[in-house]
């Protein structure tokens, strides 16, 4: 089944200056739909992208602006007529592991108590690790040490971990945006094939023209550690509801992320 635009919409994304709503906007304004930052009056549809989106945060401040601050925004957004409600979430509230998980989850839960209540459509998308330009954290630290050609100890991880890069997770978000066939439904999305680490360092060196440079070292010992364990998503029922299919390839991905990378310096 393909995806099927129901034509233009004011949608407000919350988050919209952030590392996947600076990419999110301009695909939803090429396809046509009004896209704000502000104001929900006279909108169709909220995308919330405006999370914490890391872990080290304390389990307080997850809860206020991930579960309390997510459901108050479905709570106002019901309140003012708005058809649907597109939660980007994370892959981990699949199978929480951590206090950042465990949020997204009680988030995910507290949207479906509103929705239940209000007749909001629900849909809720679960991104694995996500790159492209303006990425932060681990995968930004692993794309430095690699460009600058520092020797990683990560040649024995033996793992296997699905990503997407920002450019497939905004069109499958753009998806969910116009589908009906989205309404009430939890996605998993992911660019394709899950790498292992010693997989995705060679990749990224390809598309900085900077060869990953590995060696082995016991897997418990090693850095970026949210980097070295396994996380693989299924994502065949967006693909099966709504027809979609990643318009980027991992290579294509990378080397955007990657010609980002080099025009910072």
């Amino acid at each position: 089944m393909p995806i099927v635009v129901s034509g233009a919409m004011r949608i407000l994304v919350t988050g919209l200056a952030g590392f996947i709503g600076s990419s999110l906007g301009p695909v939803l304004s090429a396809r046509g739909h009004d896209v704000r930052s502000a104001d929900m009056r006279g909108c169709d549809t909220v995308v919330h992208l405006a999370n914490i989106a890391h872990a080290r945060a304390g389990r307080g401040e997850l809860w206020r602006v991930n579960v309390e601050g997510t459901a108050r925004t479905a709570t106002l957004a019901a309140g003012e007529g708005l058809r649907r409600f597109v939660y980007v979430s994370s892959a981990k509230a699949g199978a929480p592991d951590d206090a950042y998980g465990e949020a997204k989850l009680a988030a995910e839960n507290a949207l479906t108590t509103v929705a239940s209540g209000t007749g909001l459509e629900l849909v809720i998308v679960r991104p694995p690790l996500v790159y492209g330009p303006r990425v932060k954290a681990n995968f930004l630290a692993l794309m430095r040490a690699i460009a600058r050609g520092w020797p990683l100890p990560l040649a024995s991880i033996q793992n296997r971990r699905s990503l997407v890069y920002a450019g497939n997770l905004c069109h499958a978000i753009a998806g969910c945006v116009e589908s009906p066939a989205a309404a009430g439904k939890t996605f998993y999305v992911a660019d394709g094939e899950a790498l292992s680490t010693p997989e995705l360092c060679r990749a990224i060196g390809r598309a900085l023209g900077k060869p990953a440079r590995l060696f082995p070292f016991p897997p418990a010992l090693v850095p970026f550690e949210r980097l070295t364990g396994s996380l693989v998503v299924d994502d065949t029922e967006l693909r099966r509801s709504l027809g979609w299919r990643p318009p980027f390839s991992v290579e294509e991905g990378l080397r955007a992320t990657a010609e980002w990378y080099r025009s910072r310096a």
